[in-house]
């Protein structure tokens, strides 16, 4: 039987669930057009909620606690949307704010939820799960003990997250192909973790090599800082620059645009677009150039995400780069933090990014412009499988690919022996449409082929890949590959001069 609740009680109660019922007619616009809208049905769900809601406080075998049942109600909702979609305690809320701010205590893994289980997207570097070898793509399925499934991410951020110095153990699951999967714990000590978001050194004694691990409030300070520094090193000797936004989740949309800003001088960064035509944002770019119009090379593979997409991707539309490694992430969407009172906060899907050409980052992601795979391996020696947005159990379709695929089955359904003129035709302008640019040879003057480049690129041996640390810095063939190609282009330019002087 349940307990009797004082008026206090009933009070809070009816004001949390208020906020919930906010939170749900948030979803469905103004008042007023909800008003003029078919919402008898809309209405009667409610209702239905409600009565759910009082049989569980009513007659469940044990005393609920109000706030957690309303707490898990929303989250259902929202779970039903997509994955990046979610409600925000007063805890979660405000480690949110912390890490946007470039500073927590926890473990140092960037995750996403997937059957249930919490599913590493990347482990920041110089972190305890980091150094605990933790990897993209291991499964996290107990934390001290306790199952995840049926938590919530956030609740499963949160037991992750600590007081500095407190001990954790988690179990994970990594995948192996053609294999049994390898279940082990890890036993680390949460740390605080910096999110020193930009780190920089000079590679060859010619080319800046600038990382970029996420992108918070430091980030495009750090970024002009990196530069700063290489070009006080250099001096005139400066080649170009290496972009790393390799295993980069993403961050703030405006550390992107600021980002992508410091090499363009003119245009288009990025647009979002919702599901109201009149909410379309577009941001342009500002004069002047970071590095003086200098050749830049950024490094992409499958844990860049968000915001890092959004950085190649106006980058590459606007040939002021060459992006190189392989296909992103494809997490073209925009997450809104709506407040719900003064510490909690609803994280919902509101637009979706697209680069400067009009393509959609959902789902499809960045394509490189030379592809360059190094796999992830094993300590048995297995190559492991990159996962990435299309994966993702109820993620949000790419539209264009939707289309595209119905044009296919139409196309199928309609079939008819093309002529050879018309698929002579047809396959040049595929083929043109497939040729993307490296801007950084262009700029030279060098003759390109994506396509040789990209057969050229060195093969990764599983004997490079789990050798000694030195080993594995020379086993970076992305990077390796990266800083030929600047070099290439230096002594392009060489010989042109020299060639020019000869003929003067």
């Amino acid at each position: 039987m349940v307990g009797s609740r004082t008026r206090k009680g009933e009070l809070k109660m009816r004001g949390f669930f208020l906020g919930a019922s906010a939170a749900v007619l948030a979803f469905m616009g103004s008042a007023s057009s909800f008003a003029q809208g078919n919402n008898a049905d809309t209405y009667r769900q409610l209702d239905l909620l409600m009565e759910v809601f009082e049989r569980v406080r009513a007659e469940y075998v044990e005393e609920v606690e109000d706030e957690k049942v309303l707490e898990a109600a929303i989250n259902g909702m929202l779970a039903s949307l997509d994955p990046h979609s979610s409600y925000m305690g007063p805890e979660s809320f405000r480690a949110m704010q912390v890490q946007t701010r470039g500073e927590y205590g926890g473990l140092g893994l960037e995750v996403t939820q997937e059957n249930g289980v919490v599913k590493v997207v990347s482990p920041i570097d110089d972190t305890p799960a980091s150094r605990a070898g933790l990897k993209s793509g291991d499964y996290i399925t107990q934390i001290d003990g306790s199952p995840v499934l049926g938590l919530t991410l956030t609740e499963a951020i949160d037991k992750m997250k600590g007081p500095v110095g407190a001990p954790i153990t988690i179990t994970v699951v990594r995948p192996v192909p053609d294999e049994e999967d390898e279940i082990f714990d890890v036993d680390l000590v949460r740390d605080t973790i910096t999110l020193t978001s930009v780190s920089h050194r000079v590679e060859r004694d010619a080319v800046g090599y600038v990382r970029v691990r996420t992108f918070n409030d430091q980030t495009t300070r750090g970024l002009k800082e990196a530069i700063a520094d290489i070009e006080k090193q250099l001096g005139p000797d400066m080649v170009g620059v290496v972009l790393d936004l390799r295993s980069n989740p993403g961050g703030l949309l405006d550390q992107a645009i600021s980002v992508s800003d410091a090499f363009l001088d003119q245009g288009e960064v990025v647009s979002t677009r919702g599901r109201n035509p009149r909410d379309t944002k577009r941001w342009h770019a500002t004069p002047g150039d970071l590095v003086n119009g200098k050749p830049v090379v950024v490094l992409v593979d499958a844990g860049s995400a968000s915001a890092s997409e959004i950085v190649a991707g106006a980058l590459q539309d606007h040939r002021r780069a060459t992006i190189l490694g392989d296909g992103t992430f494809g997490k073209g969407t925009v997450q809104t933090l709506i407040p719900l009172g003064a510490e909690s906060a609803l994280r919902l899907t509101t637009a979706r990014y697209y680069t400067p050409s009009g393509r959609s980052i959902q789902e499809r992601g960045i394509e490189p412009d030379i592809e360059v795979t190094q796999p992830r391996v094993t300590a048995s020696g297995r190559v492991l499988k990159p996962r990435r947005e299309r994966d993702l159990l109820g993620h949000l379709r790419n539209e264009q690919l939707l289309k595209d695929e119905a044009n296919s089955e139409q196309s199928a359904d309609e079939a008819a022996e093309p002529s050879p003129d018309q698929s002579s035709d047809q396959s040049g302008a595929e083929d043109a449409a497939d040729v993307s640019p490296a801007e950084v040879i262009a700029s030279t003057k060098e003759p390109k082929s994506d396509e040789a480049a990209g057969d050229a690129a060195p093969q990764m041996t599983e004997e490079t890949a789990e050798g000694s640390e030195s080993e594995q810095e020379k086993g970076d063939y992305q990077l390796n590959y990266a800083l030929d190609l600047l070099l290439g282009v230096r002594k392009a330019v060489e010989e042109q001069t020299a060639s020019a002087d000869i003929k003067e």
